[in-house]
């Protein structure tokens, strides 16, 4: 059916068409609705929220030091008494009681070198050996020498004879027989002379042979056979150092000078001071003896050198290397000690979690006395036989539930009896071996 227009009056009754919204400005309105939807979700939040953890108490607890849901697992070890060593810690040296180069004193060839490096070797030991030969010669010349002027003095003493019995005769002048009798003297001197010549040869001749002159053990080779080597020579042949017993240099402040000074007075004939030499895990590698203190203290940095010696039996220290030496200064005995894990530090000072024989622990404030890597000594705030929590310590706060683990992890009671005395009720701890890390 072919359209008619329509009446001109129609067309203008008609309303005007609707015009849709551009693409960015529905992005824009899509996005208004979401932001007040979120607006209004967080705003009902935060009003029910307070409600939901209220009084009803339908919401967990935080953890942590505010508070737990439950007992806290902890361990246990009680304070004890017992003598604490004092020692202090350094860092020393390792040196031999004697160094030597050998040096050649004559010169010669090296015609043997007769020790093999590293060897052990004690004193007079032959080492090496320089072609003896001139100095035999020399030797010899120096003997025939002493046998002629002896040949002479021989004569001279029986014409010093004769001449002495003319005199009484008269029969020479009496000076004569006085210059026969000085010829004598000077010829006796001759003799002496050539003993003496005598004499330095064959120490020439001896120095041809090098001996050790200590017992130790010998370094790596620095000339080889077949080189002319001097007396001059500041290399040498060889080094020889003694290392039994061996020593220590090391150096503590000057502050602890008068507790060195103290301990030293105490050891019989006033140098019995215990050392020990550590290795780099904390075992103790040697055990030895304080020497000597040095006898100024250095004014650069404010320490003073001490030395020690190690028997060194078993050859493990060496020279040159670095060594951590632990002093042993006193002995504190009988005192109360925690292990140093268990100390807590806190705005007032230390303190360490009691466990009461409820289950509960207690935030008790301790005064310390001396530390070691391991212990601290208690000397005020603890009876003997309370037990201190020694891990799960950050998660308490006082009068928290907590339980007592056991050794091998499995859950149990806290007994006091099994290590010690509780705080006056007669009953005894959990026996925990002593944790050996430190706090943080």
């Amino acid at each position: 059916m072919p359209d008619t227009p329509l009446p001109q009056d129609t067309r203008q009754a008609l309303p005007p068409p609707r015009l849709r919204p551009s693409r960015p400005r529905r992005r824009l309105l899509r996005w208004l609705a979401l932001l007040l939807l979120l607006g209004a979700a967080g705003g009902a939040a935060w009003w029910y929220w307070p409600q939901l953890t209220g009084a009803g108490g339908t919401a967990q607890e935080p953890r942590g030091r505010r508070g737990m849901a439950g007992p806290v697992p902890v361990t246990v070890t009680p304070a004890m008494r017992k003598d604490v060593p004092i020692t202090l810690d350094a860092l020393g040296t390792l040196q031999a009681i004697a160094t030597i180069t050998v040096r050649p004193q004559v010169e010669g060839r090296l015609i043997e070198v007769a020790y093999r490096e590293g060897q052990e070797v004690k004193a007079g030991d032959i080492l090496a050996r320089i072609d003896p030969r001139p100095y035999a010669a020399t030797l010899a010349g120096a003997q025939a020498k002493k046998a002629q002027d002896e040949a002479l003095l021989a004569n001279a003493r029986l014409d010093l004879q004769r001449y002495t019995t003319l005199a009484r005769n008269e029969g020479v002048s009496r000076q004569q027989a006085d210059t026969q009798r000085a010829q004598v003297a000077q010829l006796e001197a001759q003799v002496q002379a050539d003993q003496a010549a005598i004499e330095t040869a064959q120490i020439q001749l001896d120095f041809t042979i090098i001996r050790s002159p200590i017992e130790g053990r010998v370094g790596l080779r620095l000339v080889d056979p077949g080189n002319l080597i001097r007396a001059g020579d500041t290399t040498g042949i060889v080094v020889v150092t003694q290392t039994r017993p061996i020593a220590v240099i090391f150096t503590l402040p000057q502050q602890q000078l008068p507790a060195v000074l103290d301990a030293m007075a105490r050891g019989p004939e006033g140098t019995a001071v215990a050392v020990q030499a550590l290795a780099t895990d904390g075992t103790v590698r040697a055990e030895g003896m304080l020497l000597t203190i040095d006898n100024q203290v250095d004014q650069a940095t404010g320490t003073i050198r001490l030395k020690a010696s190690f028997p060194n039996e078993d050859g493990r220290l060496w020279p040159g290397a670095f060594v951590t030496v632990r002093l042993r200064v006193d002995t504190l005995v009988d005192a109360l000690t925690v292990p140093l894990v268990a100390v807590q530090r806190g705005p007032e000072g230390a303190y360490a979690f009691v466990a009461r024989p409820d289950d509960t622990v207690e935030q008790r404030p301790l005064a310390l006395g001396a530390l070691t890597t391991t212990d601290a000594v208690v000397r005020r705030g603890l009876a003997a036989g309370e037990r201190v929590v020694t891990s799960g310590a950050l998660r308490l706060t006082a009068g928290q539930a907590i339980t007592v683990m056991q050794r091998d992890g499995e859950r149990g009671e806290a007994r006091a009896g099994e290590a010690g005395q509780g705080r006056g009720d007669g009953q005894r701890g959990p026996r925990r071996r002593r944790p050996e890390s430190t706090p943080q």
